[in-house]
């Protein structure tokens, strides 16, 4: 497991959404701030 220091940018990654579209994080650098959640067991 890789603890990101505070104040440190996530690494980019790339998930599907909800209607399995591919979202990458970087796509979203410096437009407004991000709150990321990780649904475990979701569907």
């Amino acid at each position: 497991m890789n603890i990101i220091p505070l104040g440190e940018p996530a690494p980019d990654f790339e998930l599907e959404d909800t209607n399995g579209n591919l979202i990458r994080l970087s796509a979203f650098r410096g437009s407004k701030p991000i709150v990321l959640t990780f649904l475990r067991g979701f569907m």
